[in-house]
């Protein structure tokens, strides 16, 4: 409802689980750029990956599941591409993105992200942000120094602690959770959660769960409702059913076949 320009940027593959939601920062166009660019080596690289690795096979140098390690390398190659091309072009120098990535394979899901840009799940009853914010705020409330709810109208609100391009280097943080039949996966950027409270987006969630699609127009229509300040985007998942990884001799067998 303010921007002249959107700075948010989207990516969905439903065949290979993978969905990607970035925000972006920066002068003049630049936060677009950064947010493009971002989404685009993330989807672009782990699809192609995919096509000859299993993410929930284990990764022969670290242990981890070839996802997780896929998603970690490529939130940094997508952090050097932002940083070398601010670099290189003087109109872009300062740009840089939040990111939020989740690749659902075998019964679970692995969540990238860096800065304060969000996934939650509504699981029941239950709504709950499985993300944690790299934020100055977020690390205001950690120590005791605001309550959640004084949280909600502070003016720290858009201070990131870590953004991808920004630096050389970029940690992002990465968790695998259990997923169940039904549960709801919600990514967006700030201008949701800045401009809705976490009560109404997961009420709104709860009663129009049954229609994604009209879910996602409502959660864009609330944010601006109340008064739009910042880009909106949204992602919805819904776990249909269960999507386990062949094991054991199941797996033995199908690699016959596929050979």
């Amino acid at each position: 409802m303010v921007r002249s320009h959107n700075e948010d940027s989207v990516a969905c593959d439903a065949a290979s689980g993978l969905v990607v939601l970035a925000d972006g920062m920066g002068g003049y166009n630049a936060g677009e750029v950064a947010s493009g660019i971002a989404v685009s080596v993330l989807s672009t690289e782990i699809k192609h990956r995919l096509q000859s690795e299993k993410p929930e096979d284990k990764d022969a140098f670290s242990g981890e599941d070839v996802g997780v390690v896929l998603l970690r390398d490529n939130v940094r190659k997508a952090n050097s591409s932002i940083f070398h091309a601010a670099e290189s072009q003087p109109q872009y120098s300062g740009m840089g993105t939040t990111i939020v990535v989740g690749l659902f394979y075998d019964d679970h899901v692995a969540v990238a992200h860096v800065g304060d840009s969000r996934m939650y799940r509504l699981r029941g009853d239950a709504f709950e942000a499985i993300t944690r914010d790299h934020s100055l705020l977020q690390e205001q409330i950690d120590s005791g120094m605001i309550s959640k709810a004084d949280a909600r109208t502070s003016k720290n609100k858009n201070l990131v602690t870590r953004a991808v391009g920004i630096d050389a280097e970029v940690e992002p943080e990465v968790h695998v959770h259990g997923v169940q039949v039904g549960d709801i996966y919600l990514l967006c950027s700030d201008g949701l959660n800045d401009m809705v409270a976490d009560e109404e987006i997961g009420a709104t969630l709860q009663m129009l769960k049954a229609n994604l699609s009209l879910a996602a127009v409502e959660l864009i229509q609330l944010a601006n409702d109340n008064g739009g300040r910042d880009n909106v985007s949204v992602i919805l998942v819904k776990v249909n059913g269960k999507f386990s990884a062949p094991h054991g001799w199941a797996a033995k067998l199908l690699s016959w076949f596929k050979n």
